[in-house]
């Protein structure tokens, strides 16, 4: 069952399950520990479309949602929104998955951007790529 019937945005990017380790003193997973996960995720999307390396730059318009729990499977999806001369900005979703159940629901959203650097760390086009 999915809550949102509109479901995920975007290309599967990485799934992970929220882990005991990952929760902040309330017994929530961590947001930071999410915001970390959507980072790798959007991270992944940003190299393979520059063809290298790139670095964030900001991270912008995060909203949570709603809680995850451990045990939970958790999905980030990402799609690239604006691609500028050195920079790109992605959109990036995490879903949850209740663990024993099918049930989906959007946990995060925001929106990080990229940079893609040359091999001396300084910015680089992203269209040479």
């Amino acid at each position: 069952m999915n809550e949102n019937t509109a479901g995920p945005s975007g290309d599967l990017a990485i799934r992970v399950v929220a882990m005991p380790a990952d929760t902040n003193p309330a017994g929530d997973i961590f947001g930071g520990w999410l915001i970390s996960q959507m980072d790798i995720a959007a991270s992944t999307t940003a190299a393979l479309r520059a063809r290298g390396r790139c670095a964030t730059v900001a991270i912008d318009r995060v909203v949570f949602h709603r809680p995850v729990a451990v045990g939970d499977e958790v999905s980030i999806y990402t799609s690239i929104i604006k691609v500028g001369r050195t920079s790109m900005t992605i959109a990036v979703e995490a879903w949850r998955r209740v663990r024993h159940t099918s049930e989906i629901q959007k946990v995060t959203e925001g929106h990080f951007v990229f940079v893609a650097l040359d091999a001396n760390g300084r910015p680089r086009s992203v269209l040479d790529s």
